[in-house]
Parts: C-alpha cells; sequence; structure tokens
C-alpha cells in the first residue's frame, strides 16, 4: 500500500511526528507549516534529504497534496484547524487539546459526521507501557467492572515556564484554568473502561505562589471526581504540585491494577501491578502479579517521548488510514468523553464546586444547547462569556513578571542545551 502523505502544523512538537514518518515504511511528510521563522529553518536542517514543502501560513499548507493533518499548534486552537482540514478532504490527527469551548465541540462532532473523514485525538498517556496494558486487561475482564479509579498527571513546570510560554503575557498556559489540561489523567482511565462521564464536581487549589512567580493566572491544581456511566467514579488530579507524578489506579469489581509511583525502584510509569481474583467473590489469597509490559513494536518505539507513547499514538491513526479498522485510534466522542469532565469541573468550581452534568454529544438534540456557548478563559474567543482564570478572579500580575520569562526564555533560547533546543530533536509539547 502507498504511504500516507503527512502535513505537520506546528513544527516544534510536530518534530515527534516527523520522526515517526523518517522511521517507518506506512506514512511520510510532504508538508510543515508554523509561524515561526526559527521553526521553519530548525525543522528544515533536521529535515535535510527529504522532500519536503515549508509554509508559514495555513492558507497554503492546507491546499497541500496530502492525506492527513496532524495538528501541534497552540493547545487551545486545535479545533478551528480540525474542522478547516476535514472539510478540505483531510483527515486530522490532533494534539491536546480537542475544543477550547462548547460551540468548538458541537462543531467539530458535525464536521466529523458531515465528510466523514477520520479524526484522531493524539492523547499519548493512553499508550504508554501501563496504560496500554490497562486497556488491554480491562478488556479482557482482569478486574471486572469498573468501580473506582485514581488517576494523576501533576507537572510542576515552573522551571521550564520560560521556554513554553516565550514571555508572552497572553500565551494560552498563563490563561489556562485548572482542571483545563484534564486529557493526560483522565484519558487512560476512559480509554480502558470505554465509559462514559455523566457528572463531576470540581475543586480548586488556592495555593498559587508559584503560579504567578511565572504569570500564571489559573489555579495551581485542579482536581476532578467524576461519575461515569455505570456508576463508578473516578478522581482525577493534575496541575502544579512540587514534585511531579503521573499514576493511574483501577479497582474493578474483582480486582485492581496500578502503575508504579515515581519513586518506586521498579521503573515507576513503565511497569504495573495487577491484583485479581478469578470472579467476584473469591477473595483468593495469591501474590499480585508485578511486571513490565511489552508492546509488539517497542524497538520501532525506541527513543519516542512518553514511553514511546508518541511513536504509538501515530501508528494507529496511520494504520486506521491504511484499512485497519482494530487500530487503537481515539475517536471525537471519546475524546469529549476526556475534555469535557475538566470543562464542566471548572464551571462547578465557579459555582461553589456544585455536581454539573456533563452533556452526552453525541446526542443531537443535546448538542443543540450548546451550540452559541463560548464561555471559557480566553478574551479573544469568548467575548461577554469570558470567564475567569479561577475561582477567586482573574489575578492582576505585574508585568514585570512576564518581562522576566522573557528574558529567560531568550537566554534558553541561544542555549545548546535549553529546552528551545530539546524541543527540536525531541518535539516537547508547545
Amino acid at each position: 500500500m502507498k504511504k500516507i502523505k503527512i502535513g505537520v502544523l506546528g513544527a516544534y512538537r510536530g518534530t515527534s511526528m516527523i520522526n515517526y514518518c523518517k522511521r517507518s515504511d506506512n506514512a511520510k511528510v510532504v508538508a510543515i507549516c508554523d509561524k515561526s521563522p526559527d521553526a521553519i529553518e530548525a525543522q528544515k536542517q533536521h529535515a535535510e534529504g527529504l522532500d519536503i514543502t515549508f509554509y508559514d501560513n495555513f492558507e497554503d499548507f492546507i491546499k497541500h497534496d496530502m492525506d492527513a493533518v496532524v495538528l501541534a499548534n497552540y493547545a487551545h486552537q486545535h479545533a478551528p484547524f480540525a474542522i478547516r482540514a476535514m472539510h478540505e478532504g483531510k483527515h486530522v490527527f490532533s494534539e491536546v487539546l480537542p475544543v477550547q469551548t462548547m460551540k468548538e465541540a458541537v462543531e467539530l462532532i458535525e464536521a466529523v459526521e458531515q465528510t466523514g473523514m477520520v479524526y484522531a485525538y493524539g492523547e499519548n498517556y493512553c499508550y504508554m507501557p501501563c496504560t496500554a496494558e490497562m486497556t488491554k486487561l480491562y478488556a479482557e475482564n482482569k478486574i471486572g467492572e469498573l468501580e473506582y479509579a485514581e488517576c494523576e498527571y501533576v507537572h510542576n513546570g515552573e522551571t521550564i515556564w520560560p521556554s513554553i510560554t516565550y514571555g508572552e503575557k497572553d500565551h494560552w498556559r498563563n490563561n489556562m484554568y485548572s482542571t483545563f489540561y484534564c486529557t493526560h489523567s483522565l484519558g487512560p482511565v476512559i480509554h480502558a473502561s470505554k465509559l462514559r462521564p455523566v457528572s463531576v464536581i470540581g475543586i480548586e487549589s488556592t495555593k498559587n505562589a508559584r503560579r504567578e512567580r511565572v504569570g500564571a493566572r489559573g489555579g495551581s491544581f485542579g482536581i476532578e471526581m467524576v461519575t461515569l456511566e455505570n456508576g463508578a467514579i473516578v478522581k482525577s488530579i493534575h496541575g502544579g504540585l512540587y514534585r511531579n507524578s503521573i499514576w493511574y489506579s483501577l479497582y474493578g469489581s474483582k480486582g485492581r491494577m496500578e502503575s508504579g509511583r515515581p519513586n518506586c525502584p521498579d521503573g515507576a510509569i513503565e511497569y504495573i501491578y495487577v491484583s485479581a481474583d478469578e470472579f467476584d467473590g473469591e477473595y483468593a489469597n495469591r501474590n499480585a502479579e508485578s511486571y513490565n509490559p511489552t508492546r509488539p513494536l517497542d524497538e520501532n518505539a525506541e527513543g519516542f517521548g512518553h514511553a514511546g507513547s508518541d511513536f504509538y499514538s501515530m501508528y494507529h491513526f496511520i494504520e486506521y488510514l491504511r484499512g485497519n479498522k482494530h487500530a487503537d485510534v481515539i475517536d471525537v466522542y471519546e475524546a469529549m468523553d476526556m475534555f469535557l469532565p475538566g470543562m464542566f469541573a471548572f464551571r462547578s468550581i465557579l459555582n461553589g464546586s456544585t455536581p454539573m452534568d456533563i452533556p452526552n454529544l453525541r446526542d443531537p438534540a443535546e448538542r443543540e444547547k450548546w451550540r452559541n456557548d463560548v464561555a471559557c478563559t480566553d478574551p479573544e474567543v469568548a467575548g461577554d462569556q469570558l470567564l475567569p482564570t479561577r475561582k477567586g478572579g482573574t489575578p492582576d500580575i505585574p508585568d514585570a513578571v512576564y518581562d522576566r520569562q522573557l528574558q529567560l526564555w531568550l537566554q534558553d533560547k541561544n542555549s545548546d542545551s535549553g529546552y528551545h533546543a530539546m524541543a527540536t530533536t525531541q518535539g516537547s509539547k508547545k
């Protein structure tokens, strides 16, 4: 079969997808688009010897002869480009996050339904060794039906904040609310269980000194208490606690499985621990299983970020486009199941942490209620529906903070060992 022709929007984070195409025999990058001349120049050097056309604007880029577009641009701007790409006849692989508003969610789903193009959500944390194993084991009924889960994506970004916001006062990360970036934590639980979230309660930290030091206006971290359609409850936490943590634990009707904690000597997220019975009520006295899961293409995934998951998320997308309907892709409806709990958790926070129903956007009638809802923390999108960035209101942070971040960014940009240099080779998230 022919190679799938890929265009990449977003040259820094897009590096991971470009590297996939360089190694694979089923896809090739034919076009790269970015507004930054520095990013384009870096990719030209990285892509030396490859037949790639470079663009500095989306309008020319989207007309290029290609089968699919990888959206690796800013996290709050994926939906408009995804919708446009699908209406131009291009399949879409969207990086995190899928949408910013309910209006975008409605329009994105309808674009998928109207065009028939493939939309795949690139929640790479679903493809890490332990989370991929959890999805497999849950499908095999290893722990029975999900009753409770906990998930964490805790990332103290203070030291790298200059290099992921560039000192821009209105960078999306500086306007991000505490439960916005929720799918790294919730995603793997939703993907493993295939259960739809139906309601959520949001809780937000008021200890925000580290956030304000770097110019971030949102709460330091947020918690979602999510009820799933079968009555199971999920506790999700993410944000800027002092030490990083990625961790998942799923309790079923006949057992439990979880990943290793960050300080675990076995290798943290790459390990899995399973304690389960053969049937509900057995209560057998057997030893728990612990092991480092392997995946069929781990040799190919070596060197890719996020424990090789950057490789696997792209691999499944390409395989699906090539006709493998068993490829493990996250469609637009599941993407909403991963994201909407965070959106409505924040609305819960602003309403005194009261429970909020999560709309089922698979239902066209339900969509109509939200078609004109643009409530968010982005002034350019929200208009008179603008939300505060935290429950106490949007803080006023002095311009000197952003000036300092800009200076730190420029120092890093000119450093061979800086985050900017790493991003060019490793595809770090922007």
